[in-house]
């Protein structure tokens, strides 16, 4: 089955899907070039199987194509950004610290 992210701006989030089957969610809001970043969701009847990785990469993807900074309030969020340093950049440099989040490489 093919999986994808999908933007929901209707209902103010991004899904997860494993073909036609929403299996996980973000939740955000986009508020003066930022996107806050609450909530990530996904069914435990997928959990291991990478899902929620690929929404987060998905979700920052879209933000980074569109210019956006996020605030990485969901905890999985900020991990998986602590995870991939080349994401820092993101979120916005007097943002870093509230997130305990390193300054971006130079």
């Amino acid at each position: 089955m093919e999986t994808s992210v999908v933007d929901v701006p209707e209902r103010g989030r991004f899904e997860i899907r494993v073909g036609d089957r929403t299996v996980g969610l973000a939740s955000y809001h986009i508020e003066n070039g930022t996107m806050a970043l609450p909530h990530t969701e996904v069914d435990p009847a997928v959990g291991g199987q990478g899902m929620g990785t690929a929404l987060v990469a998905g979700v920052l993807s879209a933000a980074r194509e569109r210019g956006l900074h996020v605030l990485p309030y969901c905890s999985f969020v900020r991990h998986y950004i602590q995870q991939h340093p080349e994401d820092v950049d993101l979120v916005a440099e007097d943002d870093r610290g509230h997130f305990g989040l390193e300054p971006a490489a130079r």
